[in-house]
């Protein structure tokens, strides 16, 4: 049951992301570059790891509206390389899957490792909880989410059982334990 949902969500952020996997509309070089002097401390990975992948995801951030208040629900966006080639998808758990090589990396959020980004989702540091396969996402021990946009749940209140979602940029890393 679990993975026909997941088959159901890759389906979906196909059509998320096709403005990255239909065009070769390449991410701009800036949303790429994020140097490690741009990072905020609190979402740095730990010494001992080494970066591996960087791709730029374009979706949306979806929220449910539980007793008046958005609450988040789950992200489901499309990662694309330099060159804006579809390579990943990312959605609840949150899970990155290759859409290259099937390899998979589930993460939770490193506690207190967050930094607040005006108008946009937080950058964080998420630990993996789990891998699969041996490709991209094989082995990965942390990812960031860096250079934040937008995202953010809307403001006020909301009628119970309601959804929206949100669209949301950022560039996510993935680093390995380094050798």
């Amino acid at each position: 049951m679990k993975r026909a949902g997941l088959v159901l969500v890759a389906t979906a952020l196909i059509g998320v992301g096709a403005g990255v996997a239909g065009s070769t509309a390449a991410p701009t070089p800036e949303a790429m570059d994020v140097s490690e002097a741009q990072v905020a401390s609190a979402v740095k990975v730990p010494p001992g790891n080494k970066l591996v992948a960087k791709f730029y995801a374009k979706g949306v951030q979806t929220y449910s509206c539980v007793t008046g208040a958005w609450k988040g629900l789950e992200p489901a966006a499309t990662l694309a390389d330099r060159l804006g080639r579809a390579v990943a998808l990312h959605s609840r758990g949150p899970i990155w899957v290759s859409t290259i090589d099937g390899s998979a990396v589930e993460a939770a959020p490193v506690d207190g490792a967050r930094n607040e980004v005006p108008g946009a989702v937080p950058e964080l540091l998420l630990k993996a909880k789990s891998t699969r396969g041996a490709g991209v996402f094989g082995g990965v021990s942390y990812v960031q989410r860096l250079a934040t946009k937008g995202g953010l749940a809307p403001t006020g209140g909301c009628q119970e059982g309601t959804q929206t979602s949100v669209h949301y940029e950022a560039l996510y890393t993935f680093s390995v334990p380094a050798l």
